[in-house]
């Protein structure tokens, strides 16, 4: 291979040419302020109101409930310390599998005293017990419940449908970090028992540094960022128009393409898995990430066996330009172990290594990662 092979696309997605098309004329020409009431600043602020549109048609929403924001993490915040306030909060229920958006949030509440938190079970593979769920919103029901929908790490999905119906059945506040599921699953607001969606648009070929809030209509919270009357007085700021007019330019494409896309990404996924199978001894699959048909398509957590490689597994496939990640998309470039596969009891003398695919990957890329792999741990055994 002579160019870099991308296999990071949980982390960040390259950007569709399609999606900076339409983001240049906002740069160059269409330059103003939204809130500026001459011309300039009227013509921004209709591409801002039309991407608001347009977001809720995608999502089946109001524009009244879609609220632009610099990302995931933003949106996670927002939904989770602005429920606590507004509401008056006292309880929350979690899982150790979460984002770190929505865990060092929780945790930090929890440490100055304003929520007590609770984590729901999981199992050996990291899907939530729905029946510990509904034993501890029995026993505190006015809780705000933060359950991803897909994890970022090993690809497990939850049931949205059946998650919201129990927090709709004991008046919970339902958060849902949709993240990585945002542009790769449809998402029927009219549909889900969510009060609180979130979309970061780099995670589905989109620019960088811009994200939405949804909010279900009636969830009116208080504002996280002062400082101004934008986003109808819900998040001081100038707007990032040109970054949410990309990211409505990615999430229509992502809808438009959605069927292709996915057959394409599962049978890459396919592929990876049976080759991977095939070629080294031992090979696992951690989560639910070797299920294709029901798991987050894109991820896919493998675990190799035992060997001295193990600590410069990643080091090894970047000089091989393969891009992959040993931890969540947030911490790719650190040492620092999962916290997901910790909470998974995983076998420590096992590397990890995580594999996400997307729309702009090959099969001769995943027949030349296999490749890499097979002959670095093959060379080892003999």
């Amino acid at each position: 291979m002579t160019e870099r092979i991308f296999f990071d696309n949980a982390a960040t997605t390259r950007l569709d040419p399609e999606v900076l098309e339409v983001m240049l004329p906002l740069l160059t020409e269409h330059y103003g302020n939204p809130s500026s009431i001459h011309g300039h600043g009227r013509v921004a602020r209709t591409f801002l109101e039309k991407s608001r549109k347009k977001v809720a048609e995608i999502l089946n929403a109001s524009p009244s409930e879609i609220f632009f924001t610099s990302g995931g993490t933003e949106a996670d915040n927002t939904a989770i310390l602005c429920s606590v306030e507004t509401f008056g909060l006292r309880h929350a229920i979690t899982s150790s599998l979460e984002h770190h958006a929505v865990l060092h949030t929780l945790e930090h509440l929890q440490k100055i005293g304003k929520i007590a938190v609770s984590m729901v079970q999981t199992d050996h593979l990291g899907h939530i017990d729905v029946a510990h769920l509904e034993e501890l919103l029995r026993t505190k029901p006015r809780s705000l419940v933060s359950l991803m929908h897909g994890n970022n790490e090993i690809g497990n999905l939850i049931d949205l449908q059946i998650v919201g119906d129990l927090c709709a059945q004991y008046d919970a506040i339902f958060h849902s970090d949709t993240v990585q599921t945002m542009g790769h699953f449809r998402h029927d607001t009219q549909q889900l028992k969510t009060h609180f969606l979130v979309g970061s648009a780099h995670k589905f070929h989109g620019p960088k540094g811009v994200g939405f809030l949804y909010m279900k209509g009636g969830t009116k919270i208080n504002p996280f960022m002062h400082g101004g009357a934008q986003e109808r007085n819900m998040r001081g700021g100038t707007e990032n128009i040109y970054g949410i007019v990309g990211m409505t330019k990615a999430l229509e494409i992502s809808y438009r393409d959605m069927a292709a896309h996915t057959q394409h990404i599962m049978a890459l996924k396919t592929r990876m898995i049976e080759q991977l199978t095939e070629h080294i001894d031992d090979v696992r699959f951690n989560g639910d990430s070797a299920n294709v048909e029901g798991s987050l398509y894109t991820v896919l957590n493998v675990s190799l066996p035992p060997s001295e490689l193990n600590d410069m597994l990643l080091f090894n496939l970047d000089i091989a330009k393969i891009s992959a990640s040993g931890g969540s998309a947030c911490s790719s470039g650190t040492n620092i172990g999962s916290h997901v596969l910790g909470a998974l009891n995983l076998d420590p003398t096992r590397a990890n290594v995580r594999f996400s695919f997307g729309k702009y990957n090959t099969t001769a890329e995943i027949d030349y990662a296999v490749k890499v792999l097979a002959e670095m741990f093959n060379r080892v055994e003999a």
